[in-house]
């Protein structure tokens, strides 16, 4: 036990410092903003503490007493703490969970990976904010797509430019190569993720293949030229999770050419309900993850040892890694039919509502067409943010708009996204009753 010093106890206010760090901060500091999509969680959490109903659709997570982790995992999890595998793992992570990814990789996407091509992160974001930072000078550009997850913050954390493409709901909000082309001549880097987050949207085997071809092309270009090459930044997280005839594919299964240029994102956290294990893995070309593991390293961003271990075992386990993605596709997809299903009959008596069937991840795009119409309180809902807030306040049934995601408040005409990780099906019919009074009372 420690000593107290001979003055006694010193009582620090709540906010002492914040004149001076204000002074302090970097431009960095001061252009990063606060994840939106967190402080609405917040208000959830707030809202369910008081104990008020909500459904809440808003986290991008699995709720533990709904989607647990595999069995085989967790077992395998605490027999590691329990044998003391407690220690720094290596930079590039445990071998024997870089040999069963290079196994998992070959089975579910057909790709025989070199074993420096990969290595273990603590989670998804280590990959996307290295990749920024390796490939992306300050003052740079980078396309992606909007709707979609973090790339806004990345620009203000790596202080680089940014080119935002709008993406179509009779896409599925997924972009394709001929939308992004014309903005890549300049680019360093481009980022695609499918399944998406956040429209559950898949992109399509011939989509995907045409981004493979652009990345050749524009590279052999480059080539020529003496310009440095354009990279794609890959982020399949949900690869494992797709209904029906969907299929998710890489560029590099589908072009091999273009390999040199891919650095793809992937991980435990949502193919197998585990984001609180932190235990992602980025592939690619070995030089760049050679160069990625070393940033890493410097910032601690590495997966728990145990968790590495355990991960190992379990994705070895061909049949229950098999039998659990079927489940969990099965789980995920029934939820976000219920969800599908409720949003549809809505729509079919008249209401201003739309939505996209699911075809992946955890993710509905729902389109609330509410801005103008006024409540019963007499308070116009004047933007996305308002639609938003009333149907919390008078429905409990908890959306993040595509604001949150980059996209323009016109650009997204009322759509938003809705998870199911955090929501039972039984919580989802029970809300559609509130939600179709909320919006029925607006004039």
């Amino acid at each position: 036990m420690g000593t107290l010093i001979e003055t006694g106890m010193i009582d620090l206010p709540a906010d002492f410092g914040s004149a001076e760090t204000q002074r302090a901060l970097t431009s960095m500091a001061n252009a990063m903003q606060a994840s939106s999509i967190l402080t609405i969680a917040n208000q959830i959490r707030e809202r369910k503490a008081a104990g008020e109903p909500v459904a809440n659709l808003t986290v991008g997570d699995f709720a533990p007493e709904l989607f647990p982790i595999p069995a085989g995992l967790r077992t395998r999890l605490i027999e590691a703490i329990e044998r003391g595998d407690t220690n720094y793992p290596p930079p590039q992570g445990m071998p024997e969970l870089r040999r069963a990814i290079q196994g998992y990789v070959a089975r579910t996407q057909g790709m025989n990976l070199p074993l420096d091509a990969i290595a273990v992160v603590g989670g998804g974001r280590p990959t996307l904010y290295a990749t920024y930072r390796l490939l992306v000078e300050p003052g740079e550009l980078v396309v992606f797509p909007v709707p979609s997850w973090n790339n806004h913050n990345y620009r203000d954390v790596c202080g680089v430019r940014v080119h935002e493409v709008a993406c179509r709901a009779e896409d599925a909000f997924q972009p394709t190569a001929a939308l992004l082309k014309p903005h890549l001549s300049k680019a360093r880097l481009f980022v695609l993720n499918t399944p998406q987050n956040p429209s559950g949207g898949v992109m399509p085997r011939e989509e995907v293949a045409a981004f493979g071809e652009l990345l050749v092309e524009e590279n052999a270009r480059r080539e020529q030229a003496g310009e440095k090459p354009l990279y794609l930044l890959f982020d399949q997280i949900y690869q494992a999770i797709t209904f029906d005839d969907h299929v998710h594919y890489s560029p590099v299964q589908l072009v091999p050419e273009c390999a040199p240029y891919v650095v793809h994102s992937d991980g435990l956290s949502k193919n197998f309900c585990a984001t609180g294990l932190r235990c992602g893995w980025v592939y690619g070309p070995p030089a760049f993850v050679r160069k990625l593991s070393a940033l890493l390293t410097h910032v601690g961003a590495w997966a728990p040892k145990p968790v590495q271990v355990a991960a190992a075992g379990w994705l070895d386990d061909v049949e229950a890694v098999d039998a659990w993605s079927q489940d969990l596709n099965a789980r995920a997809q029934h939820s976000l039919e219920v969800l599908a299903d409720g949003i549809s009959a809505l729509q079919a008596d008249g209401l201003p509502v739309e939505m996209i069937r699911p075809q992946g991840a955890i993710y509905l795009s729902v389109r609330f067409d509410l801005v103008g119409r006024k409540t019963p309180a007499g308070e116009v809902l004047a933007d996305n943010e308002a639609v938003r807030s009333y149907l919390l306040e008078e429905a409990g049934f908890a959306i993040v708009p595509f604001a949150a995601f980059g996209a323009d408040e016109a650009d997204a005409e009322g759509w938003s996204r809705a998870s199911v990780g955090a929501a039972s099906a039984d919580e989802l019919r029970e809300r559609m009753p509130h939600l179709r009074r909320a919006i029925e009372a607006l004039a």
